[in-house]
């Protein structure tokens, strides 16, 4: 389990910024974590992340925290 948790202000700006820092668009690392490994804790995903595709702390976090949720939205939808 993550301890440091964003507001959501500081969430949507991260995930605002990704396609300028990263250039690729969120859904693209969405789609990079979905097709991952099958990592079950959060902040295993976070670093396979910032160990395999060099994004900063601040932005694995985010795409890792909206993949949960919109997956969670799915499975409630």
């Amino acid at each position: 389990m993550y301890l440091t948790h964003f507001s959501e202000e500081t969430h949507r700006n991260l995930l605002d910024h990704i396609p300028q820092c990263t250039g690729r668009e969120v859904g693209d690392w969405l789609r990079t974590l979905s097709d991952g490994p099958s990592l079950l804790r959060f902040d295993e995903r976070v670093s396979w992340l910032r160990g395999e595709h060099a994004l900063s702390y601040g932005h694995a976090k985010a795409l890792v925290h909206e993949f949960d949720l919109r997956r969670a939205r799915r499975n409630l939808g």
